[in-house]
């Protein structure tokens, strides 16, 4: 199977990210990939809470086939159009029900037939400050996932997971228990820690998981509620199970493309059983913690 991830450098106008998306999915789609997916929030990046809420779109309910908003139509309509398998990165969902007034930074999978194949919130939310000094609080926006998410795009099994994610290998386990192979990491990495962290992470990821880690990333300048310029740091890539980068973008718009081998990622599974050794060796652990 033939990836592609799509860099993008979004703002805060829906339409003009789904234009920019088009054009490069259009031209990522002359390298015949069979999947492709967008950063995260490549529909809105950027702006204040009231353009935040604005912006993000209430999803259709999961097996309806009702019409959604028009991130979610052009998703859906990319997969039909091109007959591939669209990871749509993440847009912003506006919640229904008990979940009313909030916010969620949520993926979408379609597959080559327009059918909805996924949909997973972000579990873990940005409220650091950067080395910079530069603080972030998407809690203060968007409520929190529960929900460890994977699909079928076609033979292949796949995990999703969004940006801050990333630091949490619990996450990346689960997914790997659950039997995925290739896992998605949608992003907009800052500067200073993407400078510092996004690469070495990745690796680990791949080489904990012995899966494929394909991380679209937003890149260049955003402006923020505050009307400051903000910057992400790109360098959208793919890693396969060994830790190896086999694809990658650098600071500009673009995309990048790999073919997911599931014979290596057997090879490697069988050479060094990792998972077997964990489910055999990790209640000792947990015995001598209870003591």
């Amino acid at each position: 199977m033939r990836v592609s991830v799509v860099q993008m450098c979004p703002g805060s106008s829906k339409a003009a990210n789904i234009a920019q998306a088009g054009e490069l999915i259009a031209a990522a789609a002359a390298e015949k990939p069979d999947l492709v997916s967008l950063p995260e929030m490549w529909s809105c990046l950027g702006g204040n809470r009231a353009l935040k809420f604005e912006e993000a779109e209430e999803l259709p309910a999961l097996g309806s086939g009702a019409t959604g908003g028009a991130a979610y139509e052009f998703l859906r309509g990319t997969a039909r159009s091109l007959g591939i398998t669209v990871h749509g990165g993440s847009i912003g969902e506006r919640g229904v029900g008990a979940d009313a007034g909030r916010l969620f930074n949520t993926t979408v999978a379609f597959a080559p037939d327009g059918t909805e194949l996924a949909r997973y919130r972000k579990i873990h939310l940005f409220d650091i400050t950067t080395p910079d000094g530069t603080g972030y609080r998407e809690s203060a926006t968007y409520g929190g996932g529960h929900e460890i998410i994977t699909y079928q795009a076609g033979s292949l099994p796949v995990g999703c997971a969004i940006c801050y994610d990333l630091r949490f290998a619990e996450l990346f386990l689960a997914l790997r228990q659950k039997g995925a192979e290739l896992i998605f990491l949608p992003s907009a990495f800052t500067v200073p820690t993407g400078r510092a962290h996004w690469e070495v992470l990745i690796r680990a990821r791949a080489i904990e998981t012995q899966c494929w880690i394909a991380a679209p990333a937003t890149c260049g300048e955003h402006i923020d509620a505050k009307g400051e310029a903000r910057a992400t740091y790109g360098h959208s890539m793919i890693c396969d199970p060994w830790g190896n980068v086999v694809a990658s973008c650098g600071e500009g718009i673009g995309w990048a493309s790999a073919v997911i081998d599931p014979a290596l990622t057997a090879k490697i599974r069988r050479d060094m059983p990792v998972l077997e050794h964990r489910a055999a060796r990790s209640a000792p652990f947990a015995a001598d913690r209870a003591a």
